[in-house]
Order: structure tokens, then sequence, then C-alpha cells
């Protein structure tokens, strides 16, 4: 059984849960299909994250992504375009229908974080917790028991 506590707001939330086993690779593009990705590894960790610049940028109240390392990660249809959206990272996206597919850091990036939607299964990769909960939307929230932490 997990573990509950209450939090001010006084919703229960829970400890992180393991990742099921996944069938690789994971396999995801964009809403035009000009690009087209594939992951061969498992996830690391997966999340909503609540921070200003994917609200900017997804043009949603938070992101659902999922993060993996950087080699197992490869685009094997069309190239990304690029925005460098701060001075520690870029988005990469479809220049043709505009579907932010990751976050990639600008420098000797290990991981990249995926946007999960974009998976052709996005169930298969649940979110696991909640980061940067202190610029959440106030308007919105997700009834869950998920773990938050007010920045990453």
């Amino acid at each position: 059984m997990i573990a509950k506590k209450k939090t001010a707001a006084g919703r229960k939330r829970g400890k992180v849960k393991p990742a099921r086993r996944l069938n690789l690779p994971l396999k995801g593009g964009c809403h035009c299909g000009a690009l087209r990705y594939r992951v061969t590894a498992a996830p690391k960790d997966s999340g909503y994250c609540h921070c200003t610049d994917c609200q900017k940028t997804t043009g949603g109240p938070t992101a659902a992504w999922f993060a993996v390392g950087a080699g197992s990660f490869s685009y094997v249809k069309g190239a990304p375009a690029v925005y460098k959206s701060s001075a520690w990272g870029q988005r990469e996206f479809c220049g043709a229908c505009g579907c932010q597919i990751l976050f990639r850091p600008q420098k000797r990036a290990r991981t990249v974080s995926v946007n999960a939607p974009t998976l052709d299964r996005p169930a298969a990769v649940p979110p696991r917790r909640h980061i940067y909960d202190s610029s959440r939307i106030a308007w919105f929230d997700t009834k869950d028991d998920l773990p938050r932490k007010p920045r990453s």
C-alpha cells in the first residue's frame, strides 16, 4: 500500500509509482506526419510540467512529458525546426504543423524530455509526478495523487 499524506490543500499525495513494462521501441510523431521518431530505451522519468516556459511553448496549462537518454531518441522521418526557448534549452517541433516534440538542454544533453501526447500510444507512459507546481495556473488542476514539487 502506498503511504499517503495530506497537503496544505487537503488532498492526498502518494509516492511515485514504478513504471510498468513497456514494449520498445516507442514510436511517435507530429500531427501532420512530417516528423516521426523512435525511442529505444525505457523512460527515466515522466510527469506534468507546470513551468511558464512549457505553458507558453505548448499553449496549454501544462505539458505531459517523459525523459529518456538522448542517445535512445532519434528522428526516423524529417528534421525538426529548433527554437531556443531559454539560455539552457531548446524546443524541437514540426516546421509544417507546429507540433512540439521535445525539450533538449543545449549543452551536453544527457536526456531529452519528449511531449508524451506525441507518442502513437501516449497511455503507455503515464505521468508519475508534477514539477514546477508553484507555477500551476490556478484554474487548472489534475485531480490525482501524484507527488508535486514546487520546482523541478
